[in-house]
């Protein structure tokens, strides 16, 4: 039986969404088609968190990275390791946005977008999530 975590473990990283969120699911799609990184991007609603050492909470919460090492990354650091896998320049991007100073707007701007993705492109009333802070 697979579980996430051995996918992870095989040598492609997840990037796990809300697959309840349309605009999560709308964002995945794009990710996929035009981004094209190293991973297996998946909703959260199909695979078992608790070998990942995820809950749903935090799935719901923020998108989640997981490096084939079993580490974590959230939020916008997750965003920034995704695109450090994909071709062309969207590394670059990856790199730049981790950087001091330019992770901290990083951030604010993921945990906004996370706060009113009801109001994004693509959402529906499932988007709507309660803010953490």
């Amino acid at each position: 039986m697979s579980t996430g975590k051995s996918r992870a473990i095989e040598g492609r990283p997840l990037l796990i969404f809300d697959g309840e969120c349309g605009f999560c699911s709308v964002s995945a799609d794009f990710i996929v088609r035009r981004i094209r990184p190293r991973a297996t991007v998946v909703p959260w609603q199909n695979l078992n968190l608790a070998p990942l050492g995820l809950s749903p909470k935090e799935c719901t919460e923020a998108v989640q990275w997981v490096n084939p090492d079993g580490s974590l990354l959230s939020g916008n650091r997750a965003i920034m390791a995704m695109l450090r896998t994909a071709p062309a320049l969207w590394p670059v991007i990856g790199w730049v946005g981790d950087l001091p100073g330019i992770n901290v707007l990083a951030r604010v701007v993921y945990q906004w977008i996370a706060d009113h993705r009801e109001l994004m492109p693509g959402s529906t009333p499932a988007c709507a999530v309660e803010s953490a802070g």
